[in-house]
This record gives C-alpha cells, structure tokens and sequence, in this order.
C-alpha cells in the first residue's frame, strides 16, 4: 500500500496560495463535477449547509471518484466529540472549526482529531478499525499514522478571537486560522459591512499573527475579484465563493442575456 499523505496539509506551511470552493448544496453530484473544476481543495459545509455525517461520507467518495487532487475538507457545526470522530471515520482529513475565541479552544479542536498516542497523550479521538478512512481495517498501518495526517483549520470570527489570535495561531497542531469575514463584521459593530476599516485592521491583524506563527491564513471571498484582492492581502488560503452562488451567477446572467 502507499503510504499516508494528506498533500494539503504540506502545501499549507508552503506560500503557494491555495484556492478552494464551498459546497453548500448537499449534492453527491455537484461535488464529483466541482472536483473536475481543478481547485486545490473544496470544503463540505455542515455549519450551515443540509449535510449529516451520511451526506458527507457520500461527498468524499464523490470527490474521490473524480481521481484529481481536489483535497476534501469538511467544517463541523461545533467543537462536539463524536461528531468530528464521525467525520475523521469518514476518512476526511482536513477538518475546519468554527467560531474559536482562545488558544485552549483551539487546543481542544485539535486534541479532537487525534488518537491518543505516544507523541498526543492528551488525544480525544475515539479508536474504530472496521471505517472507511483505514480502508475498513485493511489499512493496517491506518491508526499508527493518522495523527500526523490531519490538518486542523480554525476560523475567527469574532472580536475576542482577534484579540487572541497571536495564541491561536501559535496552538500546537493548528495549520491554519481562517476568517469569516461576515461574522467577525457583525461582531465588530459593522454587520453586512466586511468592508469597514475596523473589519479589515482585524483582518490584517490576523494575517500578521499567523505569519508570525509560521502558518496560513484564509478567508471566504464572494468572487475571483475579491480573491485576486485577498491574494495580495497576505491570504493563502482563499475560497472561491460556493457551489450554490455560482449557480445562480451564472444561470441568472444567462437569463438576463437571453431576455435583453
């Protein structure tokens, strides 16, 4: 067998930007199509998204089967044990919190996705052998090297978490500290405004905290405009707006141009 590699945990602690998309549909299908579209990775939303623990299972296969190194990454609703356990089983690889405020918060995210081990003593992740990210206990080697694979991503999103952030970002086993623009603007005072100076002095504060740390930075742009913009701000870990808003982008213009 090959060995265990989660390649976007590596490319995370390069400078290379990385640009993603959301999946924010629910849908098997459109997530094996947009796997095709050759983004770096495309996150599987359960905070605010239709998607279970089933639905999400039935996503990564259907990257997979696309056979491109689109790298799956599913954001849980919360910070909950057994559900980042049956996320992991899933054989998701990269996982992303949200809403994380302090460097012990942050530590507890992590501590989720790990076997307790030798190097993690402190682990929480339960042990199953029969689940399909050990290939259904024929990847024997699975357990042994599954710590080291996980990237863990946190979000920042509001006004303590920025006043935390040199000490999130300097957490042990946190590869990534991402901004939700729209949240952490409401919680500034400013909401629907991500644009206001207040909102982008924390965001450029982010930035600094985790280059400082060594780590990415990322963030939610609404088109490839504001990603180009994000780019130049520093950000390297950049999604592409959703499945569901290019959607009807495009199906909107297209509507437009036929009717004019």
């Amino acid at each position: 067998m090959s060995t265990l590699t989660n390649p976007l945990k590596q490319r995370l602690a390069e400078a290379e930007p990385l640009f993603g998309l959301w999946l924010s549909l629910g849908s098997e299908s459109a997530a094996e199509a947009l796997a095709h579209a050759g983004y770096d990775w495309l996150l599987i939303d359960m905070e605010h998204a239709p998607n279970d623990s089933g639905d999400v299972t039935g996503q990564l296969r259907a990257i997979a089967a696309a056979h491109l190194p689109s790298e799956p990454v599913v954001r849980v609703p919360a910070s909950e044990g057994w559900l980042v356990k049956r996320v992991l089983d899933a054989g998701a690889r990269t996982l992303m919190f949200p809403n994380i405020e302090s460097a012990e918060e942050a530590a507890h995210a992590v501590r989720l996705t790990q076997y307790p081990t030798a190097d993690a003593r402190d682990g929480l992740r339960g042990v199953a052998g029969a689940v399909r990210a050990g290939s259904y206990g024929m990847r024997r080697d699975y357990v042994q090297n599954a710590n080291a694979q996980i990237a863990t991503i946190v979000q920042i999103e509001s006004a303590k978490a920025v006043h935390e952030v040199e000490k999130i970002a300097a957490t042990p086993g946190v590869d990534c500290v991402f901004i939700g623009p729209a949240d952490l603007a409401a919680s500034l005072g400013h909401l629907g405004d991500s644009k206001h100076p207040d909102v982008q002095a924390a965001m450029s504060h982010v930035v600094a905290a985790a280059n400082k740390a060594g780590i990415a930075t990322g963030i939610f742009a609404m088109d490839s405009a504001g990603a180009r913009q994000y780019r130049e701000a520093g950000f390297r870990f950049i999604a592409v707006a959703a499945d569901v808003v290019w959607l009807l982008r495009a199906t909107r213009q297209a509507l437009q141009e036929v009717r004019s």
